[in-house]
């Protein structure tokens, strides 16, 4: 291989955030499966803290670790 040749993606803030956002949508998927849409909307956007909204977090902080996982490692000079 190269010296240039940079393997994006394989590592593990990818893995992590992956793993992050695969957990949130199993957890939104089984709470529509069991309360239906319309019921798990109204927890999504009530003012109590729920379990709905730390799955969106989730998502959001596994989006941010494919981010970081994702940038050019350029090495220093």
């Amino acid at each position: 291989m190269s010296p240039e040749y940079y393997r994006r993606g394989r590592n593990w803030y990818t893995a992590l955030g992956v793993l992050f956002i695969v957990s949130a949508i199993i957890v939104i998927v089984r709470q529509i499966a069991l309360w239906g849409f319309e019921f798990v909307g109204d927890f999504i956007l009530n003012s109590e803290f729920t379990n709905e909204k730390i799955s969106l977090g989730m998502i959001g902080f596994g989006c941010l670790m494919i981010i970081l996982g994702l940038r050019r490692n350029v090495p220093a000079r």
